[in-house]
C-alpha cells in the first residue's frame, strides 16, 4: 500500500515504542534511588515505593538494571550512528537527580534527557544529525521545560524547606510568562524543524492545535491549585498526540495530493 511508504516503520514505531517504556521505567527507578532521602521529606512522596518502604533498594537496582538490559536489547536494533548516540543519552540520565541539588535548572537537564529521542528518531532513519532533528531537540527541550516546571509547583513549599531548587521556585508568580516565552520557543522550533524537513504545510495544523492546547493551559493554570498542576501536567501528553497527528496527516496529504 503505497501511503505506508511516507509513515514511520512499524517495527521502528515498535522499537521505539518499547524502548521508551523500558528506558523511563529504568529512568524513574533511578530517580527514586537518588531522592529517596528528599522523597522521605516531601507529603507527595512520601508514598513511593522506596520511601514507603513497598521495595527494598536491592530490588529497585533489579528493576533498573533489566529496564536498562531491554533498552540495550533495542538498542542494538540500530545503525551504528544511533547506537553510541543512545549511549551517550546515559551521561545526562546519570547526573540529572543531582541537578536539584546544585541548580535552579534541573528541569532543563531533564529536557536535554527526554528529548534524546528526537535525535535518535532521526539519527535511526537517516544516520546522521541534520538541521530538523536539532530544532526538534531544542524545541522538545522547551517544551520539557515548560510542562515540568508546572509539575513543580505541586511540591514547592516543601522543596523550599528541603533545598530542593526547580524552575518553579525561580520562576514564582512569573510562571505563566515564563511558559508562555517556553511553550512559544518551542512552537516555533518545531516549526522550523517541519520546513527545514520540507514537511508538508498541512502537519502545520497539528502544531497549531498543540498551540492551543499550550495557551489553554497557561491560561488555566493556577500554581497555587496542586491537583490542578498534576491535571495540566499530564495533559501534555495530548500536545505530542496533536502533533504526531499532524505529521500524520501531512503525510496523508502527500499521497492524496496526486489523486485530487
Amino acid at each position: 500500500f503505497p501511503l505506508l511508504t511516507l509513515l514511520p516503520t512499524p517495527w521502528y514505531l515498535l522499537l521505539f515504542f518499547i524502548g521508551a517504556v523500558a528506558m523511563r521505567g529504568a529512568g524513574c527507578a533511578y530517580n527514586d534511588l537518588a531522592d529517596e532521602d528528599i522523597d522521605n521529606q516531601v507529603e507527595r512522596t512520601r508514598s513511593r515505593p522506596l520511601p514507603a518502604g513497598k521495595v527494598t533498594r536491592r530490588q529497585a537496582w533489579a528493576f533498573v538494571i533489566i529496564q536498562a538490559l531491554v533498552g540495550l536489547a533495542v538498542l542494538l536494533q540500530f545503525n551504528s550512528f544511533a547506537i553510541p548516540l543512545g549511549i551517550a543519552s546515559l551521561a545526562i540520565v546519570a547526573v540529572y537527580p543531582f541537578m536539584k541539588r546544585i541548580t535552579n535548572w534541573p528541569q532543563l537537564v531533564l529536557g536535554l534527557a527526554f528529548s534524546w529521542g528526537a535525535l535518535m528518531g532521526w539519527a535511526v532513519e537517516f544516520g546522521d544529525i541534520d538541521d530538523p532533528a536539532i530544532m526538534l531537540y531544542i524545541g522538545s527541550i522547551l517544551w520539557v521545560i515548560g510542562y515540568d516546571t508546572i509539575y513543580a509547583h505541586q511540591d514547592k513549599e516543601d522543596d523550599a524547606i528541603v533545598g530542593v531548587r526547580s524552575t518553579a521556585r525561580l520562576f514564582g508568580d512569573n510562571t505563566k510568562t515564563w511558559l508562555a516565552g517556553l511553550y512559544g520557543g518551542a512552537l516555533i522550533c518545531f516549526a522550523i524543524a517541519f520546513a527545514s524537513a520540507q514537511v508538508p504545510i498541512v502537519a502545520l495544523a497539528g502544531l497549531i492545535a498543540a498551540g492551543a492546547h499550550m495557551a489553554r493551559q497557561i491560561v488555566r493554570l493556577d500554581i497555587n491549585n496542586p491537583d490542578q498542576c498534576l491535571k495540566l501536567f499530564k495533559s501534555n501528553n495530548q500536545v505530542g498526540w496533536l502533533i504526531f497527528l499532524g505529521l500524520i496527516g501531512g503525510s496523508v496529504w502527500i499521497w492524496l495530493k496526486p489523486l485530487v
